[in-house]
């Protein structure tokens, strides 16, 4: 189990959450805490622990512990580590976030299981199908979005992964799915955001490039940031080297950012995140 608790910063928390799981015959695994102001900040806590499930009942446990939290006025999440979540994938034509996430996938390196890859994009069927995961063109476009039948497709996953999709999700979209969706922005953010972004860090003569792993909401590229990849450039860097180089950095910003969401690591504070 895992549990992620975030409040107003107080003595006592850590003492009173570890009591509790030791009453309750648990075993604290690793525990993370932060505190962005020791006087009067902000308390966030990871903590991943053992319980016999057999000898007691989750939910009961589950009731229990919201008392603890309730004491201090405390959010918090309490997730089953041991359940496969499904992850859903939307991409457009670049493939290479797709690629990556299939053999990773299929490796075993990130334990998810993928129900479906949705793209406005034929040509990655035979790329699904190699891996056994069913695909779906949707015929979207910037006029048609299509995105009730995405959304109708997308109602099975636990999460969504936008592996290069390059179409903006509506605020209806967001709303309806009501899941967290993980984005992946071929640039520095808050830098560059939009389109074209090796472009405009060329055009600005930057000397490191990077890509942004983020959860996307209503506003553009501006979502709470999960990972972030870089790597230094020169004047000797044209446009066709800074993209080949920035393929790597976007597949490893992503894949890190599924790995921390997957395993219960991440916090979110206002449009920040805490990512133990």
């Amino acid at each position: 189990m895992v549990l992620l608790l975030q409040c107003g910063d107080q003595k006592g928390i850590v003492a009173k959450v570890s009591d509790f799981i030791f009453r309750n015959d648990g075993n604290i695994i690793t525990a993370n805490q932060h505190t962005t102001d020791p006087a009067k900040g902000h308390f966030s806590m990871r903590v991943e622990f053992e319980i016999d499930s057999a000898n007691k009942d989750i939910l009961e446990f589950k009731n229990e512990f919201s008392r603890i939290a309730d004491s201090f006025g405390a959010k918090w999440q309490m997730h089953d580590k041991s359940r496969i979540l499904n992850m859903g994938i939307l991409v457009s034509k670049p493939d290479h976030c797709l690629v990556d996430l299939l053999y990773l996938v299929k490796s075993g390196e990130l334990p998810v299981n993928i129900p479906f890859v949705i793209s406005n994009y034929e040509n990655h069927r035979s790329l699904a199908e190699q891996y056994h995961i069913p695909f779906y063109y949707v015929a979207a476009n910037k006029s048609n979005r299509q995105e009730d039948k995405i959304l109708a497709l997308a109602n099975n996953s636990d999460f969504l992964v936008l592996a290069r999709y390059m179409l903006v999700l509506s605020k209806n979209f967001l709303s309806s799915y009501a899941k967290d969706i993980i984005n992946i922005h071929h640039g520095f953010l808050p830098s560059f955001k939009g389109a074209n972004p090796y472009r405009q860090a060329l055009d600005r003569g930057v000397k490191v490039i990077g890509a942004t792993a983020h959860f996307v909401n209503e506003d553009l590229d501006d979502g709470p940031i999960i990972s972030q990849s870089v790597e230094y450039i020169s004047h000797n860097d044209d446009l066709t080297s800074l993209i080949r180089k920035g393929k790597n950095l976007e597949k490893r910003a992503l894949s890190s950012a599924i790995s921390s969401y997957i395993d219960y690591r991440i916090i979110r504070l206002g449009n920040k995140t805490i990512v133990f």
